[in-house]
Parts: structure tokens; C-alpha cells; sequence
């Protein structure tokens, strides 16, 4: 029960701050886009996550985590195959300028195999769709986790590439880079809150979820800043252009999910070594960082929709 409020949590905070953001971005952004682009982005984040939270683990009991995480991946997988072929539809409309009720099949099959975002979403729905086939076809293996967390990745970074810096080498690897660090990081965290159940568990798998933050931090920082200065024609943008507003707002929630990371690194990480933080108390710092999470990611689904 406490794993569904969780649930029905995020999908409350991504839908406020998809409002939000349609809000500062007013007549440059649509509400419907944002909201699949990050229910869209929000599943592929958490099955990436539920691919990687065994490796965080030691040897002996990777493999219950890897069991324990099959029956969530599978459902993100499904839901994730659902929110980009809803992705798909709703950017084959917008692209063709006419309402979704009107979108013929034609229309939709030229968008996906003759445009570059139509072939990146089918390859993304692809991806989606093998995470959930392999998951629920092939032995349950760490071989076979390390596979299926490929597909993930693949299906992750296959958007990024043909967004605003897609005609740019340089903007398009570090908006991917970008991308991929902060589904890792977010997905992490999500992924040990829906699989890891006891204090020694969490004593365990923290350190090295804390230590896969650091890099995934740096990362994403380097990665962002890269592509909002490509992106960005002058500092007056940042406030000037419903992109720009989008852009500081995800600057300010990532400032502030960046110093939470830092306080709960040196509050939480050693409680919780230590056995004195309970799985309840780790599992609730865990969802607060979370909902920080959510709303920066679905910012940068806005942003993604934002022209």
C-alpha cells in the first residue's frame, strides 16, 4: 500500500508541475506533450533504475533483488511500450497541425518512419518493448540484467539525440550525457524504494548508490550546462523566452535537489551504514528526493516540447 501511495504521489507531482510549466512557458508549450513526454520519461527513468539497483548490491544477494525487481520492471516496461506510442501519436499530430481525433494511420506511419523524432520514438517504443519481453522471457540472470539495462539505456538516450541540439555533435552527446546521468541517478533512488524492504538491505546498497550519485551528479551538470549554453543565445533568455523560464526553473529545482543530495549524504548515508536510520525513515527520505526528482524531470520534459 505504502509502494501505491508512492505511485499515485509522483503522478500527482508530475502532473502540478507539468502545469507549472505550461504556465511559464504560455503559448510556447502544450500541456497534453508535457504530460506523455514525462509519463513517457518518468517509466523509462525507473525501469533503467530497476535494471541497475541489483548492481548496486554484493554478489550473495544481487539475485534477490534482481527477482524482486522483475515484476515492477516488467510493468514499467509495459507502461513505458503505452506512453511512447501515446508519444508518437500526440507529436504526429502536432507535427501534421491537426487534433489527435483526426490523426489517420497514413499520417502517423509517414511521421515515425520518415522523421528523425518519429524514428528516435519508435526506437525508444522498441526498447520498451524488449525490456518487458526479456524480462518476462529470459532467466532472471545478472547476465541478463546487465542486457536488459543496455535497452534500457538505448531506449533513454535515443530521444535526447534528435532534440534542439540534434544538428549539433557536440550538444547532441551532452544533452544525451545529460539525459542518461540523471535517469540513472532518479531511477536509482526509485528503484531501491521499490525493492529494498529492511535497514540491512538499505546499510548495504546506500553507499553505492551514493557513490553512483557523485558520477552521475557531475555528469549531468557538465552535460547541462553544455547544452544550455549551445541552446541559449543570450543570458536575457533565461527570463525573456518561455524555453528560458523553463530552463531557470529546472536550474533552481536541481540547485536545490543537488544540496538535499549533499545533506542527505552526510546525515542519512552514514545513519543508515550504521544501522541506525530504519527502513522506514530511509524510505521516506528517499520518496521526499524523489518528488524533487519528478518535478525536475518532468521540467525537462517541458522543455523537450518547448519551441
Amino acid at each position: 500500500m505504502t509502494r501505491q501511495r508512492a505511485v499515485a504521489g509522483a503522478a500527482l507531482v508530475v502532473a502540478v508541475s507539468a502545469a507549472v510549466a505550461w504556465a511559464l512557458a504560455w503559448q510556447q508549450n502544450s500541456l497534453a506533450a508535457t504530460l506523455v513526454r514525462a509519463a513517457a520519461d518518468v517509466l523509462a527513468v525507473v525501469a533503467l533504475g530497476l535494471t541497475a539497483v541489483p548492481m548496486l548490491d554484493i554478489d550473495r544477494y544481487r539475485g534477490e533483488l534482481i527477482r524482486r525487481a522483475t515484476v515492477p520492471l516488467t510493468i514499467a516496461g509495459a507502461l513505458w511500450l503505452v506512453a511512447e506510442l501515446l508519444r508518437l501519436v500526440v507529436e504526429a499530430a502536432q507535427a501534421a497541425a491537426i487534433p489527435m481525433s483526426r490523426l489517420g494511420v497514413d499520417t502517423a506511419a509517414e511521421f515515425a518512419l520518415h522523421t528523425a523524432p518519429g524514428r528516435s520514438g519508435l526506437f525508444s517504443a522498441a526498447a520498451a518493448g524488449l525490456v518487458c519481453l526479456v524480462v518476462m522471457a529470459a532467466p532472471r540472470t545478472a547476465s541478463t540484467n546487465v542486457a536488459v539495462a543496455g535497452l534500457a539505456a538505448a531506449g533513454v538516450a535515443a530521444r535526447p539525440l534528435t532534440g534542439h541540439l540534434s544538428d549539433s555533435a557536440l550538444g547532441g552527446t551532452a544533452v544525451a550525457v545529460h539525459s542518461l546521468a540523471a535517469a540513472l541517478w532518479c531511477g536509482a533512488l526509485a528503484a531501491l524504494v521499490l525493492t529494498v524492504e529492511h535497514r540491512g538491505q538499505w546499510a548495504r546498497v546506500l553507499p553505492r548508490f551514493s557513490q553512483l550519485s557523485l558520477a552521475c551528479v557531475a555528469a549531468l551538470l557538465v552535460g547541462g550546462v553544455v547544452g544550455a549554453v549551445m541552446t541559449l543565445g543570450s543570458p536575457s533568455a533565461l527570463y525573456a523566452t518561455g524555453y528560458g523560464r523553463l530552463l531557470s526553473a529546472k536550474v533552481v529545482v536541481t540547485v536545490l535537489l543537488v544540496a538535499l543530495a549533499y545533506r542527505n549524504r552526510t546525515m542519512w548515508l552514514p545513519a543508515a551504514r550504521s544501522h541506525r536510520a530504519t527502513a522506514l525513515v530511509s524510505r521516506s527520505r528517499a520518496l521526499f528526493e524523489l518528488a524533487l526528482m519528478a518535478v525536475a524531470l518532468t521540467l525537462a520534459a517541458a522543455l523537450a516540447v518547448t519551441g
